[in-house]
């Protein structure tokens, strides 16, 4: 075991400069350097580590096996060290210019994105956001909540940490407005059996609510096409017999455009609840908890875009 105690956290940033560059003079300039300092750094990480780390090969220089597999996970610590050097006491938002890491469905960004920037324009100018797509793995861990400001995903779907419910939505089916299956505006259960879906996928044996809606109803899913998220769905199905369950505001948005139905089934539609997912030990974030509750003022807008809960 390393004692973390005889490590030099500089020399985290030395290593990623020269696994990203695999060059001593263009990895100083990268972190202002210079080379003889860097070949020093490389010596004292050659003895850590037990490995030549960068060789040379001809007139150019080459990772070691070893090296060139601890590049990503090096690159991830950096990621963590910027972000946990990035955590004040406070946060002040009209000065601030921290860049928050989300993950999410194409389906949540198509909905929070402009309400979000609406609001960060306001509040805080010099903020900015990179999103990503979510993890394929088959079940989120603690580990991508760390390498995360948020993950924003469906409750229900393991997901561990703390969160916040941001905006809900309901499963309907849609179809091309002229399948011939399509009776008073409905399928029936055999419909549904015997007519090729397409389908979300977000992982490798990642099970959604569509998933467990058929499985529910004792219903095996006929897959013609599988794709990654929800955006592409619509386009899939129209002009075909294909058919498919999107959240309602995506079917909404594509009706006219893409000469679709929604088509009433027998069963009962699934609800999603998107959340925003973070790791425990950044609660304490005053720059999170700001962020969060921006999405939270975004998620209203979604959820109620003519300002109809301040009727209700």
């Amino acid at each position: 075991m390393t004692d973390l105690k005889r490590v030099d956290a500089n020399l985290i940033v030395v290593l990623d400069a020269i696994l990203i560059d695999r060059n001593l003079t263009r990895a100083g300039d990268r972190i202002g350097m210079t080379q003889p300092a860097v070949s020093g750094a490389l010596a004292r990480l050659r003895q850590q580590f037990d490995d030549a780390l960068l060789v040379r090969v001809g007139r150019s220089y080459e990772l070691t096996p070893k090296a060139a597999a601890m590049q990503e996970i090096v690159h991830e610590a950096m990621i963590e060290i910027e972000r946990t050097l990035d955590v004040l006491p406070t946060f002040d938002p009209l000065s601030s210019t921290r860049r928050f890491l989300i993950s999410s469905s194409d389906y949540v960004l198509s909905e929070i994105t402009r309400p979000l920037f609406s609001l960060l324009a306001e509040q805080a100018p010099g903020t900015s956001v990179e999103f990503e797509a979510l993890p394929t793995t088959q079940v989120v861990s603690t580990n991508d909540l760390l390498r995360r400001d948020l993950i924003i995903v469906g409750t229900g779907r393991g997901v561990p940490g703390t969160r916040s419910s941001l905006f809900t939505d309901r499963f309907v089916c849609i179809a091309s407005a002229n399948n011939p299956r399509i009776r008073g505006g409905a399928f029936t259960l055999d419909d549904l059996s015997e007519l090729s879906h397409v389908i979300s996928n977000f992982g490798e044996s990642t099970l959604t609510h569509v998933d467990e809606m058929m499985s529910g109803a004792g219903l095996t899913v006929r897959v013609a096409v599988s794709v990654q998220g929800f955006l592409l769905v619509p386009f899939m199905v129209s002009g075909t017999d294909l058919i498919a369950y999107v959240p309602e505001r995506l079917a909404l948005r594509y009706l006219d455009l893409l000469n679709l139905a929604i088509v009433d089934t027998p069963l009962s539609p699934a609800t999603l609840v998107e959340a925003a997912h973070w790791h425990p030990s950044k609660s304490a974030d005053p720059a999170l908890k700001w962020l969060v509750g921006v999405l939270r003022e975004a998620a209203e807008i979604v959820e109620f875009p003519n300002g109809d809960e301040l009727s209700a």
